[in-house]
């Protein structure tokens, strides 16, 4: 007898429920041909980890079958979420008083990227960091930015 993911968390909660059960329950429902959790075992089995999914595209979950625009979002939002609440950083209230400081505000969303990111840190006379935003996307081992790429916003 097989046991549904929503009966499983119910009855075991979150933690004992695999990352295809937990994504079969953010996805909620598969298509005529696939249940919801083939559909969610197809994507593990593209992403190979669970890990993998924070870079995951729109495009690239919709080319999975079973995924269209809506649950494509959905798990967008989701993963959103879940990096927001990793975040060990509070960004309204965080101090950057050194290098090192700007190092480990950055680090967690940083690692594991693919290609070099040019981020920039904006501060208040406090130096409390205001708003944070990528300006460029560069090659793997590069990023070419004009300074008035920074200065703009």
């Amino acid at each position: 007898m097989h046991i549904r993911p929503q009966e499983r968390f119910l009855a075991y909660g979150a933690a004992a429920l695999t990352n295809e059960e937990l994504l079969a329950l953010i996805l909620r429902s598969g298509t005529k041909e696939a249940t919801v959790t083939n559909v969610a075992s197809e994507l593990m089995h593209k992403f190979e980890r669970v890990q993998h999914l924070k870079e995951a595209t729109l495009q690239e979950l919709m080319a999975i079958r079973g995924i269209g625009q809506m649950k494509a979002l959905q798990l967008l939002a989701a993963i959103e979420l879940g990096k927001r609440i990793s975040s060990k950083m509070d960004m309204t209230r965080y101090s950057i008083r050194s290098p090192a400081d700007a190092a480990e505000y950055v680090m967690e969303e940083l690692s594991g990227l693919q290609q070099e990111h040019f981020l920039v840190l904006y501060l208040n006379t406090k130096n409390e960091v205001m708003h944070k935003e990528t300006v460029f996307i560069g090659s793997l081992n590069a990023s070419i930015v004009h300074p008035r790429e920074i200065v703009r916003p």
